[in-house]
């Protein structure tokens, strides 16, 4: 990037000059070693440029690919864990009917659970982000929690093997 900048600066610079020199009446062999100058400048900015570009196609195309990969694992497992899946939430939905949870406070803490964030929340349900922080109180004390962490540690510590 640095490299597109130097050209262009160059390329700005020798341009100026080149304007003022042939305003000046300059040395016609003066004027034609600053338009070598000029298109030499262009070649890097052209050279440069097209050296950035592939370099970022290279990037997103290694992170097209990662991100493929996650999605296809991500698939795998749950393909892999389906009953199970499919076991805890229906744990998670009994819990949440003990703790007297109301559908849209359910709702709310399933997506807590999800690790979705207040506003993301709040954006899904169209809804204010006050009314979801609100619901999210609501969910912490009638579960007995402080917040986030503990509400998610409530479903996973048993799940997970003892250090």
């Amino acid at each position: 990037m640095w490299a597109i900048a130097v050209s262009l600066l160059v390329f700005v610079l020798i341009a100026i000059d080149l304007l003022g020199d042939y305003r000046d009446g300059v040395s016609w062999m003066h004027l034609l070693t600053e338009v070598v100058i000029l298109m030499l400048s262009l070649a890097g900015l052209v050279y440069f440029g097209r050296l950035s570009y592939q370099l970022a196609q290279s990037k997103i195309s290694g992170l097209t690919r990662d991100l493929a990969l996650a999605e296809q694992q991500a698939r795998q497992w749950r393909e892999t864990n389906r009953e199970l899946v499919a076991g805890l939430a229906a744990q998670i939905q009994k819990q949440f009917d003990l703790w007297h949870l109301t559908p849209a406070e359910a709702e709310v803490g399933l997506l807590i659970l999800k690790g979705l964030g207040l506003s993301d929340i709040a954006e899904l349900r169209r809804t204010s982000e006050r009314t979801i922080r609100d619901q999210a109180q609501a969910v912490y004390r009638k579960a007995g929690v402080a917040g986030r962490s503990e509400l998610s540690a409530f479903f996973l510590e048993d799940l997970l093997p003892p250090r």
